[in-house]
């Protein structure tokens, strides 16, 4: 792909990637294996992931290809990431990176175990484990920046009469998600809540922006008190009151929403943050080169661990996935 010079919608000047161009750069196991130790090692030198040491060399094992002489342990790239103990070869796990971070609306598990030729089990796994590099934690911005929420969750007319809360119309029975763009770097900040109340939605907005920053909000009360708010009457039909809109957090609401109706179809509670810290990733990352992009993720992956029945175990949402 040719770099584009012209900026504005659908033309960027970020350099993209082919999936042929990928299968040339990366044609075997080595090369892919020497990307990974360029990015886990940046120094150009071995470092053992169980006592740091640089005094390592290579060995025969199988799977275990370098041996530290300090602390006698056996590693490989992979050990000390999200992938360690993995046994899918390293090539399927850049193919896989590039894949979620290329696709904008997400790619489904079931896509990608036959893409990858892996089981649909060892693809979802691979999947929630990648997005814990999508974490972002520490952002704050200065503003002017928009702020939302949303929800994701079946109608409740829709769900079984067992499931069903009976508490009323509108969001009752769903998720809420709240999010912050700001609208000098077009960041993003989202984070699942259990609330939608102002002490909630309030603390998320002073988490994320500076004390001056300019805050434009639709006319919700939970909002009601924000220094420096401006908002926009929605209850009234106005979107729109010149510089003050949402229209920016919206239209990444309804990027999140078409990838959970088209491409995921269903997205759990209990799992919801992961997918949204993989979009909030992607978008924050968008302005860079593919390569670059799957450099940032890769580099991620370091000093992470999600082994499969954490994942699975009730409420199993690690600490590092509740995003920020």
């Amino acid at each position: 792909m040719k770099n584009v010079t012209q900026s504005g919608p659908g033309k960027v000047t970020r350099k993209g990637l082919s999936l042929f161009e990928l299968t040339e750069m990366f044609p075997d196991e080595e090369s892919a294996r020497n990307w990974f130790e360029s990015i886990i090692w940046p120094e150009g030198e071995r470092v053992c992931p169980e006592c740091d040491s640089g005094n390592t060399y290579e060995c025969s094992h199988v799977r275990m290809p370098y041996r530290c002489r300090d602390c006698k342990k056996y590693f490989s790239v992979k050990t000390g990431t999200v992938m360690a103990g993995s046994p899918i070869p390293l090539r399927k796990w850049l193919f896989a990176i590039y894949l979620d971070t290329t696709s904008l609306k997400g790619v489904a598990s079931t896509k990608l175990h036959r893409d990858l030729k892996i089981t649909q089990k060892s693809a979802w796994h691979m999947q929630q484990r990648i997005r814990e590099a999508f974490v972002e934690q520490g952002v704050r911005f200065g503003g002017p920046v928009e702020v939302d929420e949303t929800y994701f969750g079946g109608k409740e007319r829709n769900k079984h009469e067992t499931k069903r809360k009976k508490l009323g119309r509108g969001p009752v029975g769903k998720t809420a998600v709240v999010g912050v763009k700001d609208r000098q770097t077009n960041r993003i900040a989202a984070r699942v809540v259990g609330s939608t109340d102002a002490q909630t939605l309030q603390a998320f907005v002073e988490e994320h922006t500076t004390e001056d920053a300019q805050v434009y909000t639709d006319d919700a009360r939970a909002y009601e008190g924000l220094p420096n708010r401006s908002s926009v009457k929605h209850s009234a039909g106005r979107y729109v009151d010149g510089h003050i809109h949402t229209n920016g957090i919206e239209s990444f609401w309804s990027m999140l929403k078409r990838a959970h109706k088209g491409t995921f179809h269903k997205l759990s509670p209990k799992h919801l943050q992961r997918y949204v810290n993989e979009f909030v990733m992607r978008n924050n990352i968008r302005g860079l080169d593919t390569l670059d992009q799957m450099r940032i993720v890769t580099a991620r992956l370091a000093d992470r661990f999600l082994p499969y029945q954490e994942l699975i175990r009730p409420n199993g949402l690690s600490s590092e996935a509740r995003g920020g």
